[in-house]
């Protein structure tokens, strides 16, 4: 079997690099080619195979989800909110700053967010009630932000990307933006 280069590259950005998701769509990806009697995989495998990711997913990591983005108001922000904080620019140990939450939330919902109107969200994710699916740590203006299952992240990106949140365009900005983070970081 073989794969195009553009579907490769689609599963490295969606599973954001770690390996129990990259090696879980790659084999859901194999499987649906095989299926449909192709030989080459391509992004309708993938998309398809992160349909199937989703539904697999552990169960803990899909509560936790459940849990940190459920609301009886339809308009509420929390899924927009954590995809945002998925797609954020982490720091070399994983952590992002409520600013760099701001533009992939602006972009998810295509009109500008200033931060007083997610800060809450943020603190919501760190807190039983929603979570926590967060850590904080930090003093005051100085917080910073990092998922706690690392598993988190992608499952995130994933929900996002199948919900039509975010296409494969905006996880290629979301992934060059923290590729030119961490190459000017001290080492």
């Amino acid at each position: 079997m073989a794969i195009y280069e553009n579907a490769l590259k689609h599963i490295s950005l969606v599973s954001q690099g770690l390996p129990h998701y990259t090696h879980l769509l790659g084999l859901h990806a194999s499987r649906e080619a095989i299926d449909l009697g192709e030989r080459k995989i391509s992004l309708v495998h993938v998309e398809s195979a992160i349909k199937k990711a989703l539904e697999e997913a552990q169960q803990t990591t899909r509560s936790a989800y459940h849990k940190a983005t459920m609301s009886p108001r339809r308009d509420n922000l929390y899924a927009d909110v954590l995809l945002a904080c998925a797609l954020a620019k982490p720091d070399d140990l994983g952590y992002f700053a409520a600013a760099d939450v701001r533009k992939p939330l602006s972009t998810i919902k295509k009109k500008l967010f200033d931060i007083p109107s997610f800060s809450r969200h943020l603190n919501d994710f760190c807190e039983e009630k929603r979570g926590p699916i967060l850590q904080k740590v930090g003093g005051k203006h100085r917080f910073r932000f990092r998922f706690i299952n690392p598993l988190m992240q992608p499952f995130v990106t994933m929900q996002g990307f199948i919900n039509g949140k975010i296409d494969r365009e905006t996880l290629e900005q979301s992934a060059v933006a923290a590729s030119e983070s961490q190459r000017y970081l001290p080492t």
